[in-house]
């Protein structure tokens, strides 16, 4: 009877420590999130299932996972680091007044036929309204430039509401993002 017991206990405490370790690393290393929406075409697909790293700061042309101001989960890239003062002209990408190619447009762009993928703004002209992006803040645009909900319409993003960074799509394939 007592080594019933004792085996019983040894399962329960190897059941709670594994419910444990799963609980510490889904909530403060990886979780898994679900892409809904088309903004992030073509680099990401509607129903992609990717891990989200919480670990780190996020760099410029990483794609993030945030909380927006609606209350859902976007995913989107930063373009605009703080303090970084963003312009796009012609459908060129200008960060502190240097040009930056976005070689993972360019497929998209292609689709295009030669139309412009992101129409000509500054900063300033945005919801961020600003010269440049405020400290603790980013601003994120969706890949799919034509129907994305982004930084141009909800403002830069807290820092605080950042879930974390992705670059691992697990299914329906598994691939790496490349910035």
């Amino acid at each position: 009877m007592a080594k019933k017991k004792s085996e019983l206990y040894e399962w329960v405490k190897t059941i709670i420590i594994a419910l444990l370790i799963a609980f510490t690393v889904r909530t403060f290393i990886f979780t898994p999130i679900v892409v809904d929406g088309a903004s992030m075409e073509p680099t990401l697909q509607e129903e992609n299932r990717m891990i989200v790293n919480k670990i780190g700061e996020p760099k410029r042309f990483d794609i993030i996972v945030f909380h927006a101001p609606d209350g859902r989960q976007y995913i989107k890239r930063v373009i605009g680091l703080p303090g970084d003062k963003i312009e796009y002209k012609d459908d060129v990408l200008y960060v502190n007044g240097k040009a930056y190619k976005e070689p993972y447009l360019e497929k998209f762009k292609k689709k295009l036929g030669g139309g412009h993928l992101t129409g000509s703004f500054t900063l300033k002209e945005t919801a961020v309204g600003a010269d440049t992006v405020p400290k603790g803040h980013l601003f994120v645009l969706g890949d799919n430039r034509i129907d994305s909900k982004d930084s141009r319409g909800i403002g830069a993003i807290s820092m605080e509401k950042v879930i974390g960074t992705t670059k691992l799509v697990f299914y329906p394939e598994i691939k790496i993002i490349k910035n």
